[in-house]
């Protein structure tokens, strides 16, 4: 697929960088196009739309400075003109989607990383891969700094996802030395908020859903394992600066929220922000699970001066409200007469949470 793509006017005073965004109608793809469009950048988003939606960049069609192509990046993407920036954020990331199709899901992380770096080497473009704290498996050191190689099964149900990212990243660090490439890669850890699929299987999105209907929490194992979750607006302006920091600034780096916190404790924190009175439910921990996860950000604090902002409480209201609002628009599009489940209301103070540079 070739691609022509032309830029408005230029905001007076900055260069515009022509940015390349796979998987970027995806949930935390469609919030970096927002951020890149709202600082005067251009934006072409490439997805397949696998496990995303065009409902994420709709609002982004009329845009002068944006484009929406469907792609697959197992094949590889032609683009006319110059690109500054591919941030590579396509590949399922939900165990419950991922595992679908397990060989597709690495051949995207594999191929789909070969494909960008040849497009970033012809462009001579820097090159950002989204990777995942996937990369350290159920980890023995805890908290997990970058330079923990990790405790990954290369056989079991998750291996596809977490094997498909570590193969990417050697493959970019190769790049680098034999090509002299500008590379960064961060290793995302548990992201949360508005945009997240009802379905896609994971923590928040999950506990929220079943809490707006009034149906029992499923928690997974005895609800003791523990996550760190990171606000999307607090993510994605870390991406960027990851992206704009110097050339010999490569990474890995950790972008996650430090603060760490059992499934129970986040299960009961999303019961008081909906006011549900649904019951906590107990089922086996699946294979592989990680059972704590927990990121070191210091080396993102040192060269890149982030660290996430929102907090718990905010963040959670944040999703809680676009998660009714959803709900609430499905019930009401829904056929008359047709069977439809009761949406708890729930009215948030409300909020500003732009994304922040």
């Amino acid at each position: 697929m070739t691609v022509q793509f032309s830029i408005a006017h230029a905001r007076s005073g900055r260069p515009v960088h022509r940015n390349l965004i796979t998987g970027g109608a995806g949930f935390i793809g469609s919030h970096l196009c927002d951020l890149l469009l709202q600082r005067g950048d251009a934006v072409i988003c490439a997805d397949n739309l696998s496990t995303s939606s065009m409902r994420n960049v709709r609002p982004l069609l009329n845009h002068p400075n944006f484009q929406f192509i469907e792609h697959d990046i197992r094949q590889p993407l032609h683009i006319d003109g110059s690109i500054d920036r591919i941030y590579n954020l396509a590949c399922p990331a939900s165990p419950r989607h991922y595992q679908r199709d397990p060989i597709g899901t690495m051949k995207t992380n594999v191929l789909g990383a070969l494909n960008l770096l040849e497009l970033s080497r012809k462009k001579s473009c820097r090159f950002l891969q989204a990777s995942t704290s996937e990369v350290y498996g159920d980890p023995e050191i805890h908290p997990q700094p970058e330079s923990y190689a990790g405790s990954v099964s290369t056989t079991g149900p998750r291996a596809c996802y977490d094997e498909g990212k570590r193969a990417a990243e050697t493959l970019i660090f190769d790049y680098r030395r034999v090509y002299g490439l500008e590379v960064k890669v961060a290793r995302i850890f548990n992201t949360y908020g508005p945009r997240m699929l009802e379905d896609d299987g994971r923590v928040v999105s999950n506990f929220i859903v079943q809490a707006l209907h009034g149906r029992p929490i499923t928690i997974y194992g005895t609800g003791k394992q523990t996550r760190s979750f990171c606000f999307v607006d607090d993510l994605v302006r870390g991406l960027e600066k990851l992206m704009e920091s110097p050339p010999a600034v490569t990474g890995p780096f950790n972008l996650g929220n430090p603060h760490e916190i059992t499934i129970e404790a986040i299960a009961r924190e999303v019961l008081a922000c909906t006011n549900s009175l649904s019951r906590l439910q107990f089922k086996p921990l699946p294979q592989d699970d990680p059972k704590r996860r927990k990121p070191v950000i210091a080396a993102a604090e040192q060269w890149l001066g982030w660290r996430p902002r929102v907090t718990l409480k905010d963040g959670l209201a944040a999703t809680v409200a676009y998660f009714t609002l959803r709900m609430a628009d499905r019930a009401a599009s829904a056929p008359s007469g047709g069977s439809t489940r009761k949406v708890r209301r729930f009215s948030p103070n409300p909020l500003n949470l732009a994304h922040e540079r």
